[in-house]
């Protein structure tokens, strides 16, 4: 079992396969580093797609060594993010990433109906697995950063990523929590009732291979001691591997509390797509962007 984010990086770099990575407007220090870092450890090629004069110079300002590097010129980011896009739909990479280009251009060239990566009816949605201190394993934790306000299709569809990438970490049946503000179902909070169908749906095989329960708080989900406290009948336990949250505006500011207040570390990749695709905050660490690749190649040798 992998247990946590350094040693899921060795695991990918054991492995002996090396995996192409096509980086969208690849001008930024953190990007080059962590690529220049996955590039040195053999486990990854970086296909810099962007300004060649300014990605050398930022290759040097940071001591990353160029020649280690293939270098694509363009012109804008938005057709750096087209570029990278269209090369891992073709097969010349494995994996898409964004570097400086915005969300907004990056996510557009990936769902192109024609030369995107996302096939017809799939649900695109973001799957990732933080470390902190705080928390005795790893936690995998859903949506981050792509759908708003999920249906329930969607959020199956959610659990199935998040429980699929758990068990590529070796965590053969994982405890997947539904997060809310408490563990009782209420017309005030219409998620609970997608929650008590996905329960339902996971105790007949519908949604396979996890122990689930929801709405639980994050008490419930996350530490024993409450659970004894409060008296809550839950299989969960207090030792979830997964956190599904109700909504993007609740999900993306606890994942990122966890890095800026709880000393956290992430790595997390798109899913639904036909090929990986690392989308990280501009702001992120290097070491974050460098285990986002890591997680992008431990996941590549198997269909989105």
């Amino acid at each position: 079992m992998i247990t946590s984010l350094r040693q899921m990086a060795e695991t990918v770099r054991s492995s002996g396969i090396k995996r192409k990575i096509a980086v969208g407007w690849a001008q930024d220090p953190n990007t080059i580093g962590s690529l220049y870092r996955a590039v040195s450890e053999g486990f990854a090629e970086a296909l810099m797609i962007g300004r060649r004069e300014q990605m050398i110079s930022t290759c040097i300002e940071t001591g990353a060594d160029p020649e280690r590097f293939t270098f694509i010129e363009a012109d804008d980011e938005k057709s750096a993010a087209e570029m990278a896009v269209s090369m891992t739909r073709s097969g010349e990479a494995d994996v898409v990433m964004k570097g400086l280009v915005g969300t907004d251009k990056f996510l557009r060239a990936v769902m192109d109906r024609e030369n995107g990566l996302l096939p017809p009816r799939s649900v695109m949605s973001y799957v990732c697995a933080v470390e902190i201190p705080a928390y005795h394993k790893l936690l995998f934790i859903t949506d981050t950063a792509v759908i708003p306000f999920p249906d329930l299709d969607q959020k199956v569809a959610m659990a199935g990523y998040a429980i699929n990438m758990a068990q590529r970490f070796g965590i053969k049946k994982p405890s997947v929590a539904l997060i809310g503000a408490s563990e009782k179902v209420s017309s005030h909070f219409p998620n609970t009732h997608d929650y008590s169908v996905m329960c339902k749906m996971a105790e007949r095989g519908q949604i396979a291979s996890c122990v689930m329960d929801g709405p639980v708080d994050l008490f419930l989900a996350c530490d024993p001691e409450s659970v004894k406290i409060k008296g809550v009948d839950t299989p969960l336990a207090g030792n979830a591997d997964i956190l599904l949250f109700p909504s993007l505006e609740s999900c993306n500011p606890f994942y990122k509390g966890l890095m800026l207040f709880a000393g956290g570390e992430l790595a997390g990749m798109i899913c639904g797509t036909s090929k990986p695709v690392v989308l990280m905050s501009r702001s992120e660490s290097e070491l974050s962007k460098y285990y986002c690749v890591a997680l992008s190649c431990l996941m590549a040798s198997q269909k989105q």
